[in-house]
């Protein structure tokens, strides 16, 4: 259902080569290349902070020159900005484009649907989607207004889009406080994804563990949604 090939990030490293914020030079590497050089730089921000960026250590992690970064971006924050951009950009039309989709299934296929397709993003785009997860978690991250709540505002609103054609439907009753119902499930739908993203924050969460699978989970989470909002036809 989600569009996830690095292959088709070349459209949004196009886009921002010419708003200035990457080089051609960047634009004409192998793919896998450019893959290391956006982990290299997320890691780096996510670890230092975005301000303390360390230009040495991306090259390092990248597995190039500081130089050759030197030839990608003019400076250690345009390095930054291009990272962060095509990250919100790229999420954002994911989702985009898994709402046409979402918002025509049952309810209870739409949110099995919107949380597979959370696994299959983490699996596709690991480095990216555990930057973004490992922003919003770290609390001081100066990354939580500019990356992470403009993204989990898009997560939100699909939800509460959801929430709103199943009402349309006869699935969910008509009575429920659609928004802060929404926020609710947008809150519980990031404690079972992102505990398998970071298997530490599982310890904490105790999503998943001995005979209790993912798939498991995710059922009694659809259920316990669907007993306290569902109409007969929504819980069937």
């Amino acid at each position: 259902m989600i569009p996830h090939d690095w292959l088709q990030t070349q459209a949004y490293i196009l886009q921002l080569e010419k708003e200035g914020l990457v080089t051609r030079t960047f634009r004409r590497l192998d793919p896998d290349r450019q893959q290391a050089v956006l982990t290299a730089i997320l890691d780096e921000a996510v670890d230092r902070g975005p301000t303390s960026i360390n230009i040495k250590q991306v090259a390092r992690r990248a597995g190039i020159s500081v130089g050759s970064l030197y030839t990608y971006f003019e400076n250690r924050d345009g390095l930054l900005t291009f990272a962060v951009e095509l990250c919100i950009r790229l999420m954002r039309d994911i989702f985009g484009y898994a709402r046409q989709y979402l918002l025509a299934m049952p309810i209870r296929e739409a949110l099995r649907g919107y949380m597979a397709g959370g696994f299959e993003l983490g699996e596709a785009q690991a480095g990216m989607m555990q930057f973004f997860v490992r922003a919003a978690y770290n609390i001081d991250s100066e990354l939580s207004e500019q990356v992470v709540r403009p993204i989990a505002e898009v997560m939100r609103d699909l939800v509460r889009d959801m929430l709103a054609e199943a009402i349309k439907r006869g699935e969910v009753r008509d009575d429920i406080d659609i928004e802060a119902t929404a926020r609710i499930i947008h809150a519980m739908t990031l404690v079972v994804g992102d505990s398998q993203m970071f298997p530490v924050l599982n310890v904490y969460f105790q999503v998943v563990g001995d005979d209790v699978t993912v798939p498991r989970s995710l059922e009694a989470f659809i259920d316990l949604i669907m007993a306290g909002i569902g109409t007969e036809t929504g819980k069937a």
